[in-house]
């Protein structure tokens, strides 16, 4: 059986669509995934994840007690990147490093200030703990910069150049690592909400036998497939509107964009989303089956291969190629730059334009598979 292909009718749609609203208000699983599961993520990518390696744990070893050497063990302690911990030793501190109590650590030696007052650059000991590298590199280059800062105060090393640089950072003058995890977030909120509850909606439709109830009514492919994204294409606009009102609010997010921006990029990423899901649900029949493999095909690639924790210019070129296929890849520079940036179209438009394709492309197999499953 199939259902008959008769003329677009409000009326039935709109009976469809409160049908639906009705089944998401009875199942307390949807809110669970549409209201809490935002506010846990944003609170943990705002404060218990961070990429910032502020207040790394050091051990500073003081081998000598001269003047030069207590004025920079004294700018390691005033150091914001340094939480440190003094010895007088070596032997003291080596069990720390292997145990994880601290990161790294800094010696001193004994000719310390008698090279420094000879008006030579004296040398100090970096070691950092490897198993964890990013940690390490960040440590031994503030470290250094630590050490070439009091070089300099004190007129030891080379002359400075005649060129000197001068740093600014655009738009996250801080650094702060929770200005570009929390798009990043909602990215992953939205992925969640229009492919993994999408996902369920046809497959529950069979589960529950009230498909064949559907098929005998005069319902066409249209108002069936409308009715089932219209009311999670709502749900998940009024979840991204809970999760910018948090990062702009709590989170102290800037947003430098408009609205307009905000929905136009949003509302061109529920397209591919719900459309995937929609797709998953009809092909599988199952709700179990179809939320696995909307985790597999959703999820993890949105965290995974979108740029969201990892560089895509960091891959190797083959995966980087996988990212293209990815819908996240698009959205996630689009939040950023409308939140940090501003309205920067020339960016925004080829971003939606794709986006808009992948969920055409999306919902076209919805429909095949649907009608195919029906018959």
């Amino acid at each position: 059986m199939t259902m008959p292909a008769i003329r677009f009718d409000r009326r039935r749609l709109t009976a469809l669509m409160a049908k639906e609203a009705a089944q998401i208000v009875r199942d307390p699983s949807t809110f669970l995934i549409a209201l809490v599961f935002p506010l846990v993520l944003l609170f943990l990518f705002g404060y218990a994840v961070s990429l910032d390696t502020s207040r790394t744990r050091i051990a500073l070893v003081l081998e000598d007690s001269s003047a030069p050497a207590l004025a920079l063990s004294q700018s390691f302690i005033n150091s914001p990147y340094f939480d440190v911990t003094v010895a007088r030793s070596v032997r003291d501190v080596r069990s720390k490093m292997v145990d994880g109590s601290v990161r790294a650590m800094i010696v001193i030696p004994q000719d310390f200030g008698r090279m420094a007052k000879l008006g030579r650059l004296p040398n100090i000991q970096v070691a950092t703990d490897g198993s964890q590298p990013n940690t390490a590199s960040f440590a031994a280059a503030y470290a250094d910069g630590v050490f070439q800062s009091w070089a300099a105060a004190e007129g030891l090393g080379a002359r400075a150049p005649a060129v000197t640089t001068s740093p600014r950072f655009w738009y996250n003058p801080a650094l702060r690592s929770r200005f570009f995890l929390i798009p990043g977030s909602i990215a992953i909120v939205m992925t969640m909400i229009g492919t993994l509850l999408t996902a369920l909606v046809v497959a529950r439709e069979w589960e529950r036998g009230t498909m064949e109830a559907l098929m005998a009514t005069p319902v066409s492919m249209a108002e069936f497939i409308v009715s089932k994204v219209i009311p999670y294409f709502i749900l998940a606009l009024a979840s991204m509107a809970l999760c910018t009102a948090i990062a702009v609010g709590p989170f102290g997010l800037p947003f430098r964009g408009s609205v307009l921006a905000l929905l136009a990029i949003s509302a061109a990423f529920l397209m591919p989303a719900l459309g995937l899901g929609l797709f998953i649900s009809s092909a599988t029949k199952n709700q179990f089956v179809a939320s696995q493999i909307a985790l597999l095909a959703a999820f993890l690639p949105t965290f995974l291969l979108s740029g969201f924790l990892f560089e895509i210019s960091s891959m190797p070129r083959w995966i980087q190629l996988i990212t293209y296929a990815v819908p996240a890849r698009y959205l996630i520079p689009s939040l950023q730059t409308v939140f940090l940036v501003g309205d920067i179209w020339p960016l925004i438009l080829p971003n939606i334009a794709i986006m808009l394709a992948f969920g055409l492309g999306f919902f076209l197999l919805s429909f095949r598979v649907t009608r195919r499953s029906l018959d």
